[in-house]
């Protein structure tokens, strides 16, 4: 993925990574044990074969996919995921919680596997272990 933002952002600069149209779909299907360009493009009805390819050569540059070779002729590749990539879950988690609040039709949900309760995002302090309201979260430019 080209550059598309040029600013001083964390948001920002993460969307420059994997903000572009399908990345996150794609890194969701290997995520989901699609592991080869066929599973991933089977599982992404509509997505040209060419952005498929250029995609996934692009995660493997930025260290969120790791392509192994499985066979020489044709030249064919198994893709999972790095340590990089497997930090987007609370991104998957919160976008599945969003869109179950505010779709008009909503596709899964996440609950509690062991009482079945619905899941709600909390802040913990690292530092002193207190769970943390929205209201009291800071964001400041980092020191």
């Amino acid at each position: 993925m080209k550059k598309q933002y040029d600013l001083c952002c964390n948001i920002a600069q993460t969307l420059n990574i994997i903000g572009d149209k399908w990345t996150l779909l794609i890194l969701h299907a290997v995520k989901e044990k699609k592991h080869t360009y066929k599973e991933i493009h089977e599982s992404l009805p509509g997505i040209p074969t060419n952005l498929l390819s250029n995609r996934l050569k692009e995660l493997c540059q930025d260290d969120l996919l790791q392509c192994e070779l499985y066979s020489k002729h044709p030249p064919r590749y198994r893709y999972s995921l790095t340590a990089k990539s497997i930090d987007l879950d609370d991104i998957y988690n919160a976008l599945i919680i969003w869109g179950d609040r505010h779709l008009d039709k909503s596709y899964k949900c996440i609950s509690h596997d062991g009482c079945q309760g619905e899941i709600e995002i909390v802040y913990r302090c690292k530092e002193c272990g207190e769970i943390i309201n929205k209201e009291d979260l800071k964001i400041a430019p980092k020191e």
